[in-house]
């Protein structure tokens, strides 16, 4: 159906990676993996047990080591919010197949995001969310193969869209 091996969902965390990853990869038979979920077994912790215990950067250095190792076909990845920080990841996932931008407002993201402290964000001490849109925005962009607008928008019109669009 689509050109590509694998289709990876990257953006800001609450934006509906993993919910609409789930949509997408059932529209289209595909598997379906979260990375952050991915991590939490692999390591045994929580996201936020982890960049507790490990600190930000080495939380970083954790994600990207199993984003690289990541070996699939035909599947839908909702990457971490963060891995955008990792240049290796993100090639890797580029070299996979298409990268898909799920950009939202920041005034939608504040909406969603009422406990920051214990949903596992990768966040420098004392940056806000304002800060951490400002900064992870560019990258997204950057590494981005397609960018789909997600507001005032339901989780299946962001999935036909990607669809039309990488089909």
């Amino acid at each position: 159906m689509l050109n590509y091996a694998n289709i990876s969902l990257i953006g800001m965390p609450a934006v509906g990676k993993s919910t609409i990853g789930v949509l997408l990869a059932k529209a289209i038979s595909w598997n379906f993996v979260d990375t952050d979920v991915m991590i939490q077994v692999a390591e045994e912790k929580g996201l936020q047990e982890i960049i507790h215990a490990e600190g930000v950067e080495a939380f970083a250095r954790i994600e990207q080591r199993h984003v690289v190792a990541l070996d699939r076909r035909r599947t839908v990845i909702a990457a971490g919010g963060s891995v955008v920080h990792g240049p290796a990841a993100m090639q890797h996932l580029k070299a996979m197949g298409a990268v898909v931008y799920l950009d939202l407002p920041l005034p939608e993201l504040e909406k969603r995001l009422a406990n920051l402290n214990g949903r596992g964000i990768l966040m420098a001490p004392g940056q806000t969310l304002h800060g951490l849109f400002q900064q992870r925005q560019p990258l997204y962009r950057n590494y981005a193969d397609l960018v789909i607008h997600c507001a005032y928008r339901s989780h299946e019109q962001i999935v036909d869209e990607i669809i039309v669009r990488l089909g």
